[in-house]
């Protein structure tokens, strides 16, 4: 069905949109972000939930606005404090952006929040969706969020067998949620919209049944809801084979800040990468292994069974090796037990820590 502007389309969609506003009056939930206009509190939500649910989020929303209340606090924080608070919500670049985002927003808008699209749209680790969000919830400007949830209704409802993540499909999708967009109630529409995708036209198993939209949506009555959203790229999962040393010089252990990859900004184990399981006698021998360990006396008192460790992407390998060392190696400092437990750390680096090193 194309998008027109046909005066019975337009009236058949605000029909839509009606419907969809009051099943969101009586079905939404009770979250935290919902009871705001601040833009602060509101881009701190947003980018909490652009890679993580709901209920994992919540938690993180309430400690983040806790500790960091304005955009002043956050911006003045350190970005040791900012990672510590993300610790386990992964996407760790999210935080990164925000603690940057902040700094600009206090440095060049006076610590008050941008009021338009076009300036929040500037900020880093913001996309057309965050930017639209904003400005719709909190100013009531007419820009349509297209996200996940939005995407699934449309293309269901529509039947658009466009891939959603190709550049035609963002663009049909953008112009159809525009199209049929609420212009006068931009903020309550959005928020309908989405609520709608998440608890009713689900992922797996959506509620058609009850849905009272099911007569005139395109994949329900052809019976093939299940086909769309339709994707084109498939991400391959990547395997790593990954050994970590818990380097230890009495109740002191060996840790660096990463300056790249995902973990970036947390601190880390030394470690060697491999592609491909290798023994422990090769590990030894290998050119890495003595590099990091060159002319350091060490005892080897333990090396873990294989961990595996999936993240969206990738799936890793992993081996902790519990190691003794006499000296510093390379860019590793040794940190007191105490205060590493202050330091922002990946789950998978911290979880271990916390079981082996601190039981």
């Amino acid at each position: 069905m194309p998008v027109s502007r046909n005066y019975y389309y337009f009236a058949f969609i605000m029909n839509v949109s009606n419907h969809i506003i009051k099943w969101y009056e009586k079905n939404k939930r009770n979250l935290p972000w919902r009871k705001t206009k601040d833009p602060y509190k509101i881009w701190i939500s947003e980018i909490i939930l652009q890679q993580t649910k709901v209920k994992q989020g919540t938690p993180y929303y309430y400690k983040f606005i806790e500790n960091f209340p304005t955009v002043k606090d956050l911006a003045l924080a350190s970005e040791d404090e900012v990672l510590s608070l993300w610790q386990g919500l992964g996407y760790y670049s999210r935080a990164r952006n925000l603690h940057i985002s902040a700094k600009l927003i206090f440095n060049n808008f006076s610590g008050i929040f941008p009021d338009n699209y076009n300036d929040i749209l500037k900020l880093k680790g913001v996309g057309d969706y965050t930017a639209s969000a904003i400005s719709s919830f909190c100013y009531s400007l007419p820009h349509a969020v297209v996200d996940g949830n939005v995407i699934r209704f449309l293309s269901r409802f529509f039947a658009i067998d466009i891939p959603f993540d190709t550049n035609e499909g963002k663009k049909t999708f953008k112009n159809i949620a525009q199209e049929i967009l609420d212009k006068k109630n931009p903020d309550i529409h959005n928020q309908a919209i989405m609520e709608f995708g998440a608890l009713q036209c689900t992922p797996r198993k959506p509620i058609c049944s009850s849905c009272l939209l099911s007569d005139n949506c395109r994949a329900y009555t052809a019976k093939n809801v299940e086909k769309f959203p339709v994707k084109k790229n498939k991400v391959k999962v990547k395997t790593r084979f990954i050994h970590y040393f818990l380097a230890s010089k009495e109740n002191n252990f060996l840790f660096k800040k990463k300056q790249s990859g995902i973990w970036k900004g947390l601190y880390d184990l030394p470690c060697i990468e491999f592609t491909k399981e290798v023994s422990k006698n090769k590990i030894l021998e290998c050119k890495e292994f003595k590099d990091l360990f060159i002319d350091k006396f060490l005892e080897i008192k333990q090396v873990s069974k294989k961990i595996t460790y999936k993240l969206t992407h990738q799936k890793l390998q992993i081996f902790f090796w519990h190691i003794s060392v006499s000296d510093n190696i390379q860019d590793y400092t040794f940190f007191h037990i105490n205060d590493i437990v202050k330091l922002p750390k990946s789950n998978l680096v911290n979880n271990y820590f916390n079981s082996f090193a601190l039981k």
